[in-house]
């Protein structure tokens, strides 16, 4: 029985945020176009296992900075997430080639994609990073999608990162606008929860790293949290939902790192926790409310922990 929902393409199909979203999709019965760099690496053995992949799922092999390869992906297709970016965990020598090529021309070769093939909505994965970095912003004010990161002050404070989500952000509504594509951008914080793949991502390490490191302190930042799958159902609800439109937070939980550690270890007390924690930056909180006008839920940050520890387990990354 074919699917009858119609063609979505999701780009960055075998990472961690993609593949929850390959998942959703095929469970709620559409047909799915994922790319990734190479279908017959390993890396990516998890997507054929989803339910319904066997016929519904069809990989591209396609690298967002070569157009020819990311159309072929997005042909026939009605709706695009545009989840593929790279999440450095660490400082990257070369931001430019490493992070800014691929963001922002990234973004604009899949946008031109998707107007050449007449897709009806693209939703591009932004993130909090390109709100939240705005000195000018009002102390103490919860930052809503009004609020974009300050590219200057990105570029003096050396957050290739944050730069390189509020350029590919930005130019994707400057695109829409001249072309008339339909873009919506959802702009999530630090993405945790269970894993799909069998690799180790950027955002995963930060819970990984208390477990196991035992460091002696870490910095008690302030750390504004979101479900994977919840991430996952925001952007289906940014693509389905008609009166969609510009971008949205995406963020669940406020929680400072001493709280989130002593949560882990209040559930799981025999790992290898840090012993001190020293005090770091000041509390800058997002607003996540017009996604919740829009019919978006959260789960508590007790199920994300649980189901991310068990997924760690289950993978054998913690042994």
């Amino acid at each position: 029985m074919a699917a009858t929902k119609g063609t979505l393409c999701v780009t960055g199909a075998g990472g961690y945020l993609g593949s929850w979203v390959v998942q959703l999709l095929l469970s709620k019965g559409y047909l799915v176009h994922g790319t990734v760099r190479e279908p017959t690496d390993q890396k990516y053995a998890h997507l054929s296992k989803l339910e319904k992949a066997s016929d519904n799922l069809k990989l591209f092999k396609a690298d967002i900075l070569d157009y020819n390869n990311i159309y072929s992906a997005i042909e026939g297709c009605s709706g695009v997430f545009h989840v593929a970016s790279p999440v450095p965990s660490a400082t990257v020598p070369n931001p430019e080639v490493e992070l800014m090529e691929p963001a922002v021309k990234g973004t604009l070769n899949v946008l031109k994609a998707c107007a050449q093939a007449k897709v009806k909505r693209v939703v591009v994965v932004s993130s909090g990073a390109a709100v939240s970095m705005n000195p000018s912003w009002p102390k103490g004010q919860l930052m809503d999608e009004s609020c974009w990161s300050n590219k200057e002050y990105c570029i003096s404070t050396k957050n290739w990162y944050c730069l390189s989500k509020t350029k590919a952000e930005s130019e994707a509504f400057e695109y829409g606008k001249q072309s008339g594509l339909d873009v919506v951008t959802v702009c999530p914080t630090l993405i945790l929860g269970p894993i799909l793949q069998s690799t180790v991502n950027a955002s995963s390490k930060v819970i990984i790293k208390f477990l196991k490191e035992g460091y002696e302190s870490v910095e008690n930042k302030f750390r504004l949290v979101v479900d994977v799958r919840d991430v996952a159902e925001a952007l289906l609800l940014a693509y389905e939902k008609p009166e969609a439109e510009g971008r949205y937070i995406c963020k669940a939980h406020a929680v400072w790192t001493k709280d989130l550690v002593e949560k882990l270890r209040s559930i799981y007390p025999k790992y290898n926790y840090p012993k001190n924690f020293t005090e770091a930056g000041e509390e800058q909180d997002l607003s996540s409310e017009k996604l919740q006008r829009l019919g978006w839920r959260y789960r508590s940050l007790e199920e994300t922990l649980i189901d991310s520890v068990e997924s760690y387990r289950k993978a054998g990354i913690l042994d």
